[in-house]
């Protein structure tokens, strides 16, 4: 009997014991259900930090507020938010802004499709001036009146006169397996429509030739946002047409097989950094990024200044007595033109 009650006894308690483990076991369950529930995020604010975050991520350069920074419009890859975002594009900026934005990034609207970041600037002028690359002004070409210079590393062209540079633009210089010939040359003959000797069907506007045995120089064509030709210079049409217009030709002797004076002096200089990332990007972390320091560019030309200023002399003499000649054979023949009788 006291056996019995003493082994009652200790199933009791050892059932008390389970009984006391399986409640804390239960609450520890229970709490540990508590916590993930108070810790959940409901579904509205996880999209509002996953939206924040993204924004945050993609909006750090348009946060930089002051003038000559620059900004990221971001395009996603789906087409239909691609075409709403240029819905969005088209109503934020006029013509001329939209215009001024592809230019710096190297594009055309044509191309603008290209593109999945645009550099923009938080404040836009659409002259470009303010966002040159180039040096403002070079005294090293203070006696220099017309010269045209061209960028590989940066895809982008710069003109001066005197020193002070007066237009600078957007260009697609040719790509890495057909890349356009470096260093000073002088413009050659233009024509406002030529036809590319690669493919008949390609017809380039306002064509400069600059290199002519290799049937190379700047003209109008798509401009896709990289370096892309077969060597020669793509140009916005609009930079393409006042190019043609600015730019002196060669002048030729007699017949035509010789030059007798060259045209505008023309530089092309440097590398692209093939497979890196698009030079104007790099605006969005430092907006002086792409300048060229007046030092370099004193560099590249000061060899070149002597010859470019004995080309620029000839060339001026030459034009010179050509319109005299032309002005002579005007005269004489008015002077021989027979005299007029009087009607009686």
């Amino acid at each position: 009997m006291k056996i019995s009650v003493k082994t009652s006894f200790l199933y009791a308690c050892l059932l008390a014991m389970v009984l006391v483990s399986c409640k804390k076991e239960i609450e520890k369950i229970s709490d540990t259900l508590q916590d993930s529930s108070s810790t959940e995020v409901p579904p509205v604010k996880a999209d509002s930090i996953k939206q924040d975050s993204m924004v945050k991520k993609e909006s750090i350069p348009a946060e930089m507020k002051d003038n000559g920074f620059y900004g990221a419009f971001i395009l996603p890859k789906d087409k239909k938010l691609r075409d709403s975002m240029f819905s969005v594009f088209s109503k934020k900026y006029t013509e001329k802004e939209r215009y001024a934005i592809l230019a710096l990034n190297r594009l055309d609207s044509k191309n603008k499709w290209n593109a999945d970041t645009l550099v923009v600037p938080v404040k836009i002028d659409t002259t470009l001036i303010s966002y040159s690359p180039f040096p403002m002004q070079l005294d090293v070409l203070s006696n220099v009146k017309k010269f045209v210079v061209f960028s590989y590393p940066i895809q982008a062209y710069g003109v001066y006169s005197n020193g002070s540079l007066v237009k600078w633009g957007p260009t697609s210089m040719g790509k890495k397996a057909a890349q356009t010939k470096r260093g000073l040359t002088f413009a050659n003959w233009k024509k406002k429509l030529a036809i590319s000797t690669v493919s008949s069907e390609w017809k380039l506007p306002y064509n400069f030739n600059i290199f002519n045995s290799e049937g190379i120089g700047w003209h109008q064509y798509d401009l896709p946002g990289y370096p892309a030709s077969h060597s020669c210079l793509r140009l916005l049409m609009k930079d393409a047409q006042w190019l043609y217009s600015y730019a002196d030709t060669w002048i030729l002797n007699p017949g035509g097989a010789t030059t007798k004076a060259r045209g505008t002096a023309v530089m092309v200089f440097g590398d692209y950094k093939w497979g890196g990332r698009k030079p104007w990007r790099k605006l969005l972390n430092d907006p002086n990024a792409n300048n060229i320091s007046v030092e370099e560019m004193t560099r590249l030309i000061e060899p070149n200044v002597d010859r470019i200023i004995r080309e620029q002399s000839n060339r001026e003499k030459i034009a010179d007595s050509i319109r005299a000649a032309k002005a002579l054979e005007i005269e004489t023949k008015e002077s021989e033109k027979p005299a007029e009788v009087p009607s009686a």
